[in-house]
């Protein structure tokens, strides 16, 4: 974590010394839980497109998606970013109920569907993740006898054959604030307690999630596309990747955009209107898909190979808003049922 804030310091002293000038006019401070190894090439072709410097500030491994968070609070009294883009739609949340983000109605957006956008213009998602099951068609070669659905981890059928990442962090956190937002308490705890007495793994992340999948280990798995567009990579036809609960009448497969917003004291205005239309453009979202394995939230956005776009699948109903906040309602909770 020091290490993150000396890089902080360093990067946003130059920027901070630009400000009120000519050369300050043409940058924008960015800071963003998106992987640098994904985010950092389309800053780079924004400068090319724009002639705006990026000043971008990346989360650590170790700090992830709450990092840059903090440090944005931190500097609520005397903020240096422009724009925070989020790796996932939940982040924003906390700084909108403190006022901090500014409405921006986006020409860009008017492309992606309304469900991923905020009502009044404080966020914009694009370039989306969703929730997927692997699966090891070695051990379940049958496509009709693999799970498609969720409901399949409580199945006494794959007893002792699932894994799910640790609920405590990350996208799995937000899972299962989701599933207490759609179901209600007392629905999302029995499926909790299902979980255990159907001897579901519970590892450390999504890619070790990914891991025991391809490694055979498990017959399936909980993770994210990207881990499991990974693990396509690694495993060729070994794995298969079930977008879960899409079919009509189900309860849909979690979408994760990854949100743009810009914060309302942000000392480059305009600099940070022109980044937020490019994050939200066609081409970022393409390059988020190419390279990134995200799911295009755009119809002019075709998804690469092996990957759904958003529009061929039913996403799960979920207001992000209130996700974000049961997230940090049910942290005591899930921390007893994990055992800690």
């Amino acid at each position: 974590m020091r290490w993150a804030l000396l890089a902080a310091v360093l990067v946003l002293g130059a920027c901070k010394s630009g400000a009120g000038t000519t050369a300050g006019a043409s940058t924008v401070v960015v800071y963003t839980s998106v992987d640098q190894v994904f985010s950092e090439p389309v800053f780079r072709a924004f400068e090319k497109h724009s002639g705006v410097k990026v000043k971008a500030l990346f989360d650590t491994e170790e700090t992830k998606s709450t990092g840059v968070l903090n440090r944005l609070i931190a500097e609520a009294k005397a903020p240096q970013a422009d724009v925070f883009w989020s790796g996932d739609p939940v982040r924003p949340f906390v700084l909108a109920r403190r006022g901090m983000l500014a409405s921006y109605r986006a020409q860009a957006a008017k492309a992606i569907p309304a469900a991923f956008r905020g009502v009044r213009a404080r966020w914009h998602g694009v370039a989306a993740r969703a929730r997927v099951l692997l699966v090891n068609t070695k051990l379940l070669p049958d496509p009709k006898a693999r799970p498609a659905s969720i409901a399949a981890l409580v199945n006494p059928r794959f007893a002792g054959k699932a894994a799910i990442a640790n609920p405590l962090y990350g996208t799995t956190t937000m899972h299962a604030a989701a599933l207490f937002v759609t179901w209600g308490e007392k629905r999302a705890k029995a499926f909790f307690a299902k979980l255990k007495a159907n001897r579901v793994r519970v590892v450390s992340s999504n890619g070790a999630v990914k891991r025991l999948v391809v490694a055979g280990e498990v017959a399936f798995g909980l993770t994210d596309t990207d881990d499991a567009s990974e693990a396509r990579k690694e495993a060729g036809d070994k794995v298969a990747v079930v977008y879960p609960d899409s079919e009509e009448g189900g309860l849909g497969t979690l979408v994760m955009p990854t949100t743009v917003a810009i914060l309302k004291a942000a000392p480059h205005p305009a600099s940070a209107r022109k980044l937020c239309e490019f994050l939200l453009s066609a081409r970022t979202e393409a390059m988020m898909a190419q390279r990134a394995a995200h799911m295009p939230l755009r119809a002019d956005v075709k998804a690469p190979a092996g990957l759904r776009s958003v529009r061929s699948l039913r996403p799960m109903r979920v207001d992000y808003a209130k996700v974000a906040a049961e997230m940090q309602r049910i942290q005591p909770w899930l921390r007893k049922w994990v055992g800690l």
